[in-house]
């Protein structure tokens, strides 16, 4: 069922915290497993100058069975009615909750804004680096991303790809949500490519480049991801060289100083062709209350990006939010 939370600024709490529906871990959904009960409504966090949805991506397709967590939909009250729309995608087992600072900053600079779920098992890098064929990660992200079945590598399914999962998320907004204008986001039956930007970190930020160079995004922002080659003969992925259907003056990207692949991930956006202005190599620290989860854990790749460890300024604000905004924009 969907659960839709209208927040006004007295706003404190999404909905009961009695509500709870089954979610399967990271783990459990790649290897089918049984889902675990959690409660989301209590998960996400309130958002005083807007709107939140959240949105299975089995309700908005009930063929999609696995990767299961909540997408999230946000928005600004008083949004411009034809705003472009702004899609992040997390990390490798990560959630679109995961990026939830993010979400509300491209909120609150003027996009509306889906926090969208994928199937984001194996990444390139652990597939694909290893492999000497050089069009490993060519035929990995054209499956998974539009469901082409040209990979023995993984098992995504066609109805489980990215562009489906977006496609039925809109085709599911614009049904229940009619009036709010998610019906200008398609165009027969397809994503509308030029009205909507897409944003990732990590493999998510592969996801992004890869559409971008497929079709003509709105924009695309890049957290320290598409590092793809193949690591035996140091040869770049053939996508990461082709001439990109977004124009390059649409495209931005980070990554942080301290992150282990910090240096591919810089010669990545090089080849790339990403204008040098539109590149920053972050360098704070990490915020003061964070812990790794493990001693072995690359703390720095997600901290531009994740709400646990995201730096903060002195009143409790991302300190990163003055880049966020340089790689938002203005929304036209």
């Amino acid at each position: 069922m969907l659960r839709a939370a209208m927040f006004c600024a007295a706003a404190t709490i999404l909905a009961a915290a009695s509500v709870t529906r089954a979610v399967a871990s990271p783990a459990q959904q790649q290897q089918g497993g049984a889902p675990a009960v959690v409660n989301p409504a209590a998960q996400v966090p309130p958002f005083p100058e807007g709107v939140v949805y959240t949105v299975s991506p089995a309700e908005a397709d009930p063929q999609v069975k696995r990767f299961l967590s909540d997408n999230i939909v946000i928005y600004k009250h008083g949004v411009a009615k034809d705003a472009p729309l702004m899609v992040y995608f997390s990390g490798t087992s990560g959630t679109p909750l995961t990026g939830w600072l993010f979400l509300e900053a491209a909120a609150k600079a003027g996009y509306r804004v889906i926090g969208l779920e994928y199937d984001n098992g194996s990444a390139v890098p652990v597939v694909c680096g290893p492999n000497p064929d050089p069009a490993c990660s060519d035929h990995f992200r054209q499956k998974r991303i539009f469901g082409d079945n040209v990979s023995k590598d993984i098992d995504d399914l066609p109805e489980e790809s990215v562009v489906n999962r977006l496609t039925k998320m809109l085709v599911y907004l614009d049904a229940h949500h009619h009036a709010e204008g998610w019906g200008q986001y398609l165009r027969n039956g397809a994503p509308n490519w030029p009205r909507i930007g897409f944003a990732g970190h990590s493999q998510g930020g592969g996801v992004a480049a890869y559409i971008a160079k497929k079709e003509p995004v709105y924009r695309v922002i890049v957290l320290s991801g598409a590092w793809d080659r193949t690591e035996v003969t140091k040869t770049w992925a053939a996508w990461i060289t082709a001439k990109s259907a977004t124009p390059m003056t649409r495209w931005y990207a980070a990554c942080h100083a301290k992150e282990s692949r910090s240096e591919p991930i810089q010669a990545a956006y090089k080849v790339l062709g990403i204008p040098p202005s539109h590149v920053r190599v972050l360098k704070l620290g990490l915020n003061p209350g964070y812990q790794s989860p493990s001693p072995n854990a690359d703390v720095y790749h997600g901290s531009m990006i994740s709400t646990m460890s995201t730096p903060r300024d002195a009143a409790g604000n991302p300190a990163y939010a003055a880049d966020w905004a340089f790689f938002l924009g203005t929304p036209k």
